[in-house]
């Protein structure tokens, strides 16, 4: 073989295998001052000066389109609260009180940062359309199929993920996430 054919085949294996690690990288969980509370997680360094290429690169892969901190906060949920991975055949119930900020919404995604087709046309629930209670706790339902109240369709997907964007959240919130009182996220029934 031909010097050059080796310099060239060398080359090539390094484009390809820098390719596939790059691609691993960015597609891989969030390892970049992860923090976790309850089933649901967070960076650190979202929408901050401080986020590293790599977050930057997640984040923008994701679909998040990061304000900065102090305007808003991103949490996600991949699992439900005893650990099992969210699935568009099961109904759940996302429970919660009081959240550290001005206002919040939570949206359903399949995968990749796709809203879920549905029928109904429902991709989010914000905090205004949710009731409140005497105590200042509120749930809405996650499922299937219609439900009575305020829910979110999976379209029965094989798994999704729910975000939790705070907008405007205090500064202990921004400084300390894991400090944060976020809604626990109950598996009912499967279909």
């Amino acid at each position: 073989m031909k010097t050059w054919h080796r310099f060239a085949a060398c080359i090539a294996l390094g484009f390809i295998g820098g390719t596939a690690d790059a691609v691993y990288q960015v597609r891989g969980g969030l390892s970049d001052g992860t923090v976790e509370i309850g089933p649901w997680q967070t960076g650190k360094s979202f929408g901050t000066v401080d986020a590293s290429a790599l977050t930057r690169a997640k984040v923008a892969l994701g679909g998040l389109l990061a304000l900065p901190s102090r305007e808003a906060m991103y949490f996600t949920a991949q699992k439900d609260s005893d650990g099992r991975a969210l699935d568009g055949r099961c109904t759940y119930t996302v429970r919660g009180g009081k959240l550290d900020g001005r206002w919040w919404s939570v949206t359903l995604y399949e995968g990749e940062g796709w809203l879920v087709k549905n029928a109904a046309k429902r991709w989010s629930v914000p905090a205004s359309a949710v009731p409140v209670d005497e105590a200042g706790g509120w749930s809405f339902t996650v499922a299937p199929s219609a439900q009575s109240g305020t829910w979110l369709p999976t379209g029965s997907v094989p798994k999704f993920d729910l975000t939790l964007r705070l907008y405007h959240p205090s500064a202990t919130t921004i400084q300390s996430p894991e400090t944060a009182q976020l809604p626990t996220i109950e598996r009912k029934e499967c279909a």
